[in-house]
């Protein structure tokens, strides 16, 4: 999918993918912005629960309105691609961000929500930092 359109979005690198997604840093054509565009796998396009489940993800996440969480600026679907559009930052992973904070003595909050998937459970989480 690198260098093609997704609706006005132009995919310029894989980042990642799980279960649940393949996720891209993409260029939105139209805002001059670099977004992070997670897509439903392929295999799961034609399943309805599925595609309720990555709606609600969505829905949840833009519920959540906090300083060091991913802003999701739409859903949608192209060519029967569903995909969300969200926020682009760079971090080290996690647990490289833990280790440096536990080494500082900063005391780590973290917050999660969750949706029952059919044999496990997706997971949206934050940390805060205080």
């Amino acid at each position: 999918m690198i260098g093609q359109f997704v609706a006005h979005y132009k995919i310029l690198e894989k980042l990642g993918e799980g279960g649940m997604g393949v996720v891209y840093k993409a260029e939105d054509t139209k805002l001059k912005r670099t977004i992070a565009l997670k897509f439903l796998p392929p295999e799961l396009t034609r399943d309805l629960q599925a595609k309720k489940w990555f709606l609600q993800e969505a829905q949840a996440a833009a519920a959540l309105d906090r300083p060091n969480i991913c802003s999701v600026h739409e859903i949608s679907e192209v060519e029967g691609r569903m995909f969300i559009s969200n926020l682009y930052f760079w971090r080290n992973n996690l647990g490289d961000e833990i280790d440096v904070v536990i080494d500082q003595g900063t005391r780590l909050v973290p917050v999660e929500i969750g949706f029952q998937w059919p044999n496990n459970k997706l997971k949206i989480a934050f940390v805060n930092f205080k």
